[in-house]
């Protein structure tokens, strides 16, 4: 009798607790309840993929600020058009003639746009061996010890405009603002180290910029910090090299290193180049020039062909790299209209779309990467291109495969224990009073849904977001 109370009990106490859990609707509703919340704008939609079934909708046919989930549309298209196979190609080669081991014209590099070219996140590609030093050996392998000429580096292939002009100030001097050039290398970017001292509210000193970028000046109004991170930010035009660089960083720091934005991308390569090739007894006997080589006086003796596109994406949308997207909208262009320039390279994006069936009314591109606020995109926008992405049998792998799981890149704040076996796929976009997420969503009964949740002007911080967001995933994880 005492145990038939005992399992009563229980069992009361376990409908009474689970009752008592709030569903993902719910939570949503609660979310926006919230002081940080109620004045926000919340689009949510949310749809069953073998079904298209609408599982929630909230707002979801509004235009809203996508961050960097703006980079699905991008990157889905790029896989569409280009392909996954897709590589970009830099060629190295000359004019004139080669007379007794004397290049009696330039040496050329003719420059394609190349994202990854030197990039940190390809070091197998171009440092098993190093790429330069494989172009300096090819150049000797021609048979050339000496240039009577110039070094000539040819990046006509893409416009001028290597910002999008609706970037922020903050922004585009920072590593994550770096344009898009068809001589982009090393990431565009370089690093600047400071010496702080033992007091906060103290000035800081440059103690060290690498690689040397030259250029560029600097005024350094950096102060230490109690604070734990960096706080520093770097200003300055894409235009010129002088840098203004404020904020704080930790105090009592002997090496505190920040990453910026190079405005000259091109010279950081053609000076590299240069060393490589007097390393390898290769004298060039007259400078570097910037210009455009005629093609049928140009004579190849190299291509350097940059990881295939899926491998691109794939740390595009991981690790959200801005450049590498921009990149993706001018190639876009140049193979449709032969000069990369991002005005064109959008047009192809939302023609894309359009001719795929989407309501390109619900959808605003500035950009290809979500970095200027002035994009737009609808939860409606981004659950149709996840479905129609889903059902691309020969993309989809390549696509599902670019989105960080739970716990890895910028999804790492979603504990995996609770999204096992890559329940959670998806890409995040934030910036200053935005957070957004769209991707894919298993849940315990084997449905997959996608889903796209974004939130606009809100007032809290975005790791209470993340938290309560991580909260409504869970529910609709264990509820579908």
């Amino acid at each position: 009798m005492k145990l038939r109370i005992i399992i009563f009990v229980a069992v009361l106490f376990f409908r009474n607790w689970s009752t008592a859990q709030p569903g993902f609707e719910e939570l949503i509703q609660n979310l926006m309840a919230q002081e940080n919340y109620k004045h926000a704008t919340a689009g949510i939609h949310i749809v069953d993929l073998s079904s298209g079934e609408e599982v929630y909708a909230l707002n979801s046919d509004k235009l809203m600020i996508p961050a960097s989930t703006m980079k699905l549309v991008t990157s889905a298209a790029a896989l569409q058009i280009l392909g996954p196979d897709y590589r970009f190609q830099t060629k190295i080669g000359y004019t004139g003639e080669i007379v007794d081991a004397t290049l009696q014209g330039d040496l050329v590099v003719i420059g394609g746009g190349d994202p990854a070219l030197g990039s940190e996140y390809f070091t197998t590609h171009y440092y098993q061996p190093n790429f330069l030093q494989s172009w300096a050996e090819q150049v000797n392998a021609a048979g050339i010890k000496r240039v009577e000429g110039n070094l000539v580096l040819d990046g006509s292939l893409y416009d001028s405009e290597k910002i999008p002009p609706k970037w922020i100030w903050e922004d585009i001097a920072n590593y994550y603002g770096a344009g898009a050039s068809a001589l982009t290398a090393y990431d565009n970017l370089f690093r600047i180290t400071f010496r702080s001292p033992r007091k906060a509210n103290q000035p800081t000193e440059i103690v060290a910029v690498y690689p040397k970028v030259g250029g560029l000046t600097f005024k350094n109004e950096v102060l230490s910090s109690n604070i734990n991170r960096d706080r520093a930010f770097v200003f300055g035009s894409p235009l010129d090299g002088k840098r203004v660089i404020r904020g704080t960083i930790p105090k009592n720091r002997s090496a505190f290193t920040i990453k910026a934005s190079n405005p000259f991308p091109e010279q950081m390569l053609a000076d590299n180049l240069w060393q490589q090739l007097n390393n390898a007894g290769i004298f060039i006997s007259g400078n570097v020039v910037f210009k455009k080589v005629s093609a049928h006086k140009f004579q190849n003796i190299y291509i350097q062909e940059s990881p295939q596109l899926a491998e691109i994406v794939r740390v595009l949308n991981i690790e959200s790299v801005n450049l590498f997207t921009e990149h993706l909208v001018k190639q876009i262009a140049v193979e449709t209209n032969e000069i990369g320039n991002r005005e064109d390279g959008l047009q192809q994006i939302t023609d894309f779309y359009r001719k795929n069936n989407f309501d390109t009314n619900q959808i605003v591109m500035e950009d290809g990467s979500g970095l200027s606020h002035f994009n737009l995109v609808t939860p409606q926008f981004f659950t149709h291109l996840l479905s129609y992405m889903a059902n691309s049998e020969q993309i989809f792998p390549v696509f599902e495969n670019s989105l960080p799981s739970a716990g890895e890149g910028t999804l790492y704040q979603f504990d995996p224990e609770n999204f096992s076996e890559e329940s959670l796929l998806a890409k995040s976009g934030s910036m200053t009073r935005v957070r957004c997420y769209a991707g894919y969503l298993t849940a315990n009964s084997g449905k997959k849904l996608a889903f796209s949740f974004m939130f606009n002007h809100f007032s809290g911080s975005h790791s209470e977001l993340i938290n309560l967001l991580g909260d409504i995933f869970i529910a609709l994880k264990k509820e579908y």
